[in-house]
């Protein structure tokens, strides 16, 4: 669970890193990150830049926050340059387990390479505004991210998403009997993907699929939580006649729509817009949420914390 930051994966690196197309693979050449969190206390990022520095790395970015300065939690995520990146980052790792971690309170961390985009799996019903602008900008290299697969519930979005080069799976889901569908899919999704996003799927995932998934799943919520609560969020909007609508990307959790949030996001409307206009409106702001979301979290930005998170976002 890269962005999620728990302790460094035990499993071996590829033989060769995956690149994105785009403008960002120069640019992410040779840049790892550093995601790390612990209990505050004077000298940590001394420690962590001049562990960096040993290794001929150079610092071009850091973020840090702490929840209490005296006694609280420590976040800090830190790029770097370091020639060859590939070849020495095991090294880099293995040495940063030895020298330092043990040397800080609780700590969880993790060091990832730029170059290589996280592989995402999409979730899906029929609605196709988010899974579309998801995989169109992956497509155009504005993401950090590989779509490997499409899964949905539905037949629906198979040519559109077809379409892009990605594999379409439909599993129907069975309201008496949703734990065979979701069988099916995880043996599709875990221990596959990275991230698992659900773009408008339209199905609660159960606490044992969050448990077996392996990876986080982020969630693309209508309205800016907490509000409109089940089914035809828009016409109740109308009916109350909302000034503003939004969207919340978070962290699925078994508990239903309380998970992390990572971004939130609302545009405003009046009483002249109809049902149609406040959906083509409410599209337009999950679209930008989600993508901000999964860019962020593929990036190495967010931070769980309990139920809460830290979103060093640029």
């Amino acid at each position: 669970m890269p962005t999620t930051v728990q302790a460094r994966s035990t499993e071996s690196r590829p033989p060769a890193p995956r690149t994105f197309s785009g403008a960002t693979t120069a640019v992410a050449k040779d840049l790892g990150r550093l995601v790390l969190q612990c209990g505050d206390r004077p000298g940590i990022i001394a420690a962590v830049s001049q562990f960096l520095a040993d290794y001929d790395a150079n610092i071009v970015e850091s973020d840090q926050a702490t929840t209490d300065p005296e006694s609280g939690r420590f976040f800090l995520r830190m790029t770097f340059r370091r020639v060859d990146l590939t070849v020495h980052l095991a090294d880099i790792e293995k040495n940063f387990e030895l020298s330092l971690a043990d040397k800080f309170e609780d700590v969880q961390w993790q060091f990832t390479e730029a170059a290589i985009p996280k592989r995402v799996a999409i979730m899906a019903s029929k609605t196709d505004h988010c899974v579309l602008d998801l995989l169109w900008r992956a497509r155009r290299g504005e993401l950090p991210i590989d779509i490997g697969l499409v899964v949905s519930n539905h037949p629906d979005l198979a040519q559109d998403v077809r379409s892009f080069g990605v594999p379409f799976v439909h599993i129907p889901v069975d309201r008496k009997d949703k734990a065979a569908a979701e069988e099916k899919q995880l043996q599709l999704l875990s221990g596959n993907f990275d991230l698992v996003v659900m773009a408008r799927y339209m199905q609660i995932l159960s606490a044992d699929f969050l448990d077996r998934i392996g990876c986080p799943v982020i969630n693309i919520h209508h309205s800016f939580l907490p509000a409109f609560a089940g089914a035809g969020p828009y016409e109740q909007a109308k009916g109350r006649g909302v000034k503003l609508i939004g969207a919340t990307a978070h962290y699925a959790t078994q508990d239903l729509d309380e998970g992390p949030i990572i971004e939130q996001d609302v545009v405003r409307v009046s009483h002249a817009l109809d049902v149609a206009a406040l959906t083509r409106r409410g599209a337009d702001v999950e679209r930008a949420v989600l993508t901000r979301a999964v860019q962020w979290h593929c990036e190495d930005r967010v931070l769980r914390y309990g139920n809460s998170t830290v979103v060093f976002a640029r």
